[in-house]
């Protein structure tokens, strides 16, 4: 049996991380001082006290909210080494199940203004190249490249990453050195390292939340950094990011240094992330940049797949389903995820149409999801008992700083982040449907003891006046214990049309974390005539039901516990196994005494099942051997 392989931690880990991580956080000086020159007046842009204010902003930004909050506290919150707002609200679910509403909004932010990423960054890069080339249509030729990053992704990160993370450890060193030789124009900048002028800047200057806004996007990709954590592991993250933080703020002091010096060409509206690098030397700092801004589109799309497969399995999302491109847990492929997002960045880019107006909507949402994950660390903190003279002042301190970040970031909200915010709305309205939904399902299910239902099915499979249903009869089944059956299959088995089998089998299928991993239990109720089966199957095995079920019943065979040919005489004389049946049940609202909430909440969430992976494709059934049954929900007391 293969053995799941685990991200190492050495030189080709740190590589991956550095491609798939930190693409967001790594391109942000394309347009992160180029947005606070454009925000501040005329007679600001290249004052020494405003710009070294700002760039102690970003650097004290990076250290606390980047540094500090994700990659040496929120890091230490893995699920079984995966990362992300959601894995953090898996650890505290039990305890503190409320909490989902927290997490929901803080999943759907993420994602929605995760959309604007691979359009600002590419955008900006090919903005860049048209600056040199005019002839160059950015806005065709960024959809190219964003369509292009997308048809990609059925590759996997591992594959990807490596090349990526080459790519990726040149820019930042590219970035490091032209922040570096650019340094010398006005040395003096390295003051920003001193926090007083960036509380200087914000206490002095008329427009402080405006500066905010825009140094926000230095951090945008810190929730994307913790999201990614399955795909690279915790100490390749920590690691390579000494190395990209200490080539950022190279970048930002070179780029402040040169706004400085050159008040002049500050006035052009001229990006100085392009404008610090040599003349010769600048096609190969925009072809680096457009790779980067591909890469960087990266760290949105794994992060994304993360976030939707965590929410499945957390029932806040609709089955959809996950490919594995390769042999690492954390690495996926959701095709539907994947073609949403694309449509949904292409959009972005003809709607905002340049990376100036990206700017002003960019960041919004974020903030959103920045303060969820702070409200969820406190949870964490107490269920993990940590005292709470360490927790409220940690947390109030994150939260002070993301309240003042959420509140500059309003001000973009009528100049496009309503757009990222109705998007947000639309996937928390379809979580919180999902997750309630299925909850009042559930609470409508009731379990029976399921030995007194033994002897009245060993009746039905001897009474000759019931037409025979199957040979074999499967059921799939949610017990999670062999000694219960759900009413619904009871009801489907007896009530609802009386099925007569030779052999009856209830089948429950437990998801492993290794990759290849398979093993299964037999219950025995009646020898040769009722069985449970446990299967333990790998998530890289998928969920292949009916090829499980042969194999197992193949070796009971042979281990002489069913006999698997038909009972028809024809056939048996042949050798001709007998039929397999199975059956799923679907569980349907119907005359259900229920408040007029819980009624609209369930219609909803049906809606949203049809247009979701049905059981069978999920369960990778072949439905020509499938029967597809509904029986009603009838209502529990206290719904």
């Amino acid at each position: 049996m293969k053995q799941q392989h685990k991200v190492p931690f050495g030189i080709m880990g740190i590589f991956m991380a550095i491609g798939i991580v930190y693409g967001d956080i790594g391109t942000s000086p394309l347009y992160v001082m180029k947005a606070i020159i454009n925000g501040a007046p005329a007679g600001l842009r290249s004052s020494p006290d405003y710009i070294i204010g700002a760039i102690s902003c970003i650097i004290w930004t990076l250290t606390l909210q980047t540094t500090v909050k994700y990659v040496i506290v929120t890091l230490r919150a893995d699920n079984k080494g995966e990362g992300g707002i959601l894995s953090l609200f898996a650890l505290i679910r039990k305890k503190y199940r409320w909490t989902y509403v927290i997490a929901t909004i803080g999943a759907a932010t993420l994602l929605a203004d995760g959309v604007i990423t691979p359009a600002i960054t590419v955008l900006s890069a090919i903005e860049g190249l048209n600056v040199l080339v005019p002839a160059i249509p950015a806005i065709p030729v960024s959809l190219a490249i964003i369509v292009a990053i997308f048809l990609i992704q059925p590759l996997g990160t591992a594959r990807l990453g490596k090349p990526f993370g080459r790519i990726m450890f040149l820019w930042f060193a590219m970035i490091g050195i032209l922040g570096f030789l650019a340094f010398v124009h006005y040395p003096m900048v390295i003051k920003a390292f001193n926090p007083v002028y960036a509380i200087k800047v914000l206490v002095t200057s008329p427009d402080a939340f405006i500066i905010l806004g825009a140094v926000f996007l230095c951090t945008t990709g810190a929730e994307a950094l913790y999201s990614d954590l399955g795909h690279c592991g915790l100490h390749n993250i920590r690691v390579s990011w000494v190395y990209v933080k200490a080539t950022l703020i190279l970048n930002y002091l070179g780029q402040g240094a040169w706004i400085i010096a050159h008040p002049a060409q500050v006035a052009t509206d001229i990006n100085p992330f392009f404008a610090i690098m040599p003349g010769w030397f600048s096609f190969i700092g925009v072809a680096m940049a457009t790779l980067a801004a591909i890469i960087a589109s990266q760290a949105l799309i794994s992060g994304s797949f993360t976030i939707i497969s965590e929410a499945i399995s957390l029932d806040l999302w609709p089955n959809i389903k996950i490919k594995y491109p390769t042999e690492i847990k954390g690495q996926m492929f959701i095709p539907q995820v994947n073609y949403v997002l694309m449509i949904l960045c292409s959009l972005i880019v003809l709607a905002f149409g340049s990376s100036s107006n990206m700017e002003a909507a960019y960041g919004l949402s974020i903030t959103i999801t920045m303060l969820m994950t702070t409200l969820l660390l406190f949870m964490y903190f107490q269920f993990k008992n940590v005292p709470l003279f360490v927790s409220i002042p940690l947390t109030s301190f994150f939260i002070t700083i993301e309240s003042s970040f959420f509140i500059a970031n309003m001000f973009k909200f009528a100049h496009g982040g309503w757009a990222t915010l109705l998007i947000a709305g639309f996937i928390f309205g379809v979580m919180y449907v999902w997750y309630n939904g299925r909850r009042i399902k559930n609470h409508c299910s009731t379990y029976e003891p399921i030995s007194p239902i033994i002897d009245c099915l060993q009746e039905i499979s001897v009474d000759e006046s019931i037409p025979k249903f199957a040979t074999h009869l499967v059921y799939v089944t949610r017990a999670k214990y062999p000694t219960d059956m759900e009413s619904k299959i009871y009801y489907s088995l007896v009530n609802k049309q009386p099925k007569r089998a030779d052999t009856y089998w209830f089948v429950y299928l437990h998801r492993s974390d290794e990759p290849y991993h398979f093993k299964y239990d037999v219950t025995t109720y009646v020898p040769q005539k009722m069985f449970r089966l446990d299967i333990y199957s790998g998530f890289k095995q998928g969920a292949h039901m009916d090829k499980f079920v042969h194999l197992i019943c193949k070796e009971m065979e042979e281990s002489g516990q069913v006999d698997l040919l038909s009972r028809y005489p024809s056939l048996r004389e042949r050798n001709i196994e007998g039929d397999f049946r199975f059956v799923v049940v679907e569980r349907i609202a119907r005359n259900l005494a229920l408040s007029p909430i819980k009624k609209s909440l369930l219609l909803i969430y049906y809606l949203i099942k049809k247009c979701s992976t049905s059981d069978t494709q999920i369960l990778d059934l072949d439905p020509s051997v499938v029967t597809l049954e509904y029986v009603p929900l009838k209502s529990s007391q206290g719904l």
